[in-house]
């Protein structure tokens, strides 16, 4: 397969190619199918949704600007600050635009998002200057979930859409991913589930962010508690105490149960997606598939355990 070269500086390393290789192997398979059978039927419309898809040379200073009016974005970049989340971690973090526009087959309608103006302003330069913008592509800079919302309302049964969701830390809202419930949708998620989302769930159990952990699980923060944490009795001098301890292989056990909450919007989801490691030999992202369609799913599977080779 043609890979299309990206500048280091711009997209990361190793584990942003691990990443990238895994999605454009997809999508070329998606594309062939799905423009086979238009032209035996005249349809499916195809669509391609990329909610993170600013241009990729961004610094940490600028991840609140994905919603500077939402306070736990904010609480996000605190905590990144306070952690010193790495150049290497961070380098996950970056698009895949050049790569699907580079592609012999092509979508019908192209959406790409971002909620930072000059990320998108910069995307569309960058693509201009490389001949790769299409007369079908849409530029729209606004929050990711805002538009899934928009986005899943037009969907039909003669849409096909594939998502591309791969944000840096937990902007999508679990509610947003229940809209795409009974729609024609292939999706890609990335899942913070060590860089970020570990981090929040702290070994006390304290949990300051916990709205920004229900918004992300789409569950009430005692349910994460006794999902993360275990519960014990200390007998003190005058009492019991109990005290709370978090789970152990917890970064594993974050991607499980959003596995176990996508299986409740689609049929066919990726037991075991593609873990992104740190050169600690940490996981720090789970990259997950997830779909309506028990062929794509294993088309998925097949690419996620070629790459795992």
């Amino acid at each position: 397969m043609d890979i299309v070269k990206e500048p280091v500086q711009e997209w990361g390393g190793k584990w942003t190619e691990t990443k990238l290789k895994a999605f454009e192997s997809y999508v070329n398979a998606y594309l062939k199918i799905m423009n086979k059978q238009k032209k035996l039927k005249n349809w499916p419309k195809t669509f391609y949704f990329d909610g993170f898809a600013g241009c990729g040379n961004r610094d940490i200073e600028k991840k609140d600007s994905f919603n500077k009016e939402n306070s736990f974005e904010k609480e996000d970049i605190q905590l990144i600050f306070f952690n010193n989340v790495s150049e290497e971690e961070l380098s996950i973090y970056k698009g895949s635009v050049e790569r699907v526009l580079s592609l012999k087959e092509k979508f019908d309608e192209y959406y790409f998002v971002d909620n930072d103006k000059k990320s998108i302003e910069l995307l569309r330069e960058t693509l201009e200057k490389k001949n790769l913008i299409l007369k079908n592509c849409n530029f729209i800079c606004n929050d990711v979930n805002e538009e899934i919302k928009k986005f899943a309302n037009e969907l039909t049964e003669k849409t096909a859409t594939l998502i591309l969701l791969d944000p840096f830390g937990m902007q999508i809202n679990w509610q947003s991913i229940e809209l795409l419930k009974s729609k024609r949708v292939d999706l890609w998620i990335l899942i913070p589930s060590g860089v970020i989302v570990n981090r929040l769930l702290d070994k006390k159990g304290e949990l300051r962010f916990s709205k920004k952990l229900e918004l992300f699980f789409g569950m009430s923060v005692d349910k994460i508690k006794n999902l993360f944490y275990n519960e014990k009795k200390e007998k003190t001098l005058f009492d019991e105490e109990e005290k709370k301890s978090k789970i152990d292989n917890c970064i594993a056990k974050i991607a499980e149960v959003y596995i176990e909450n996508l299986k409740r919007i689609f049929k066919y989801v990726t037991e075991e997606p593609l873990i992104l490691y740190n050169t600690k030999n940490v996981p720090i992202y789970h990259f997950c598939f997830a779909s309506n369609n028990q062929t794509a799913l294993k088309i998925a599977n097949q690419i996620i355990e070629r790459i795992k080779k």
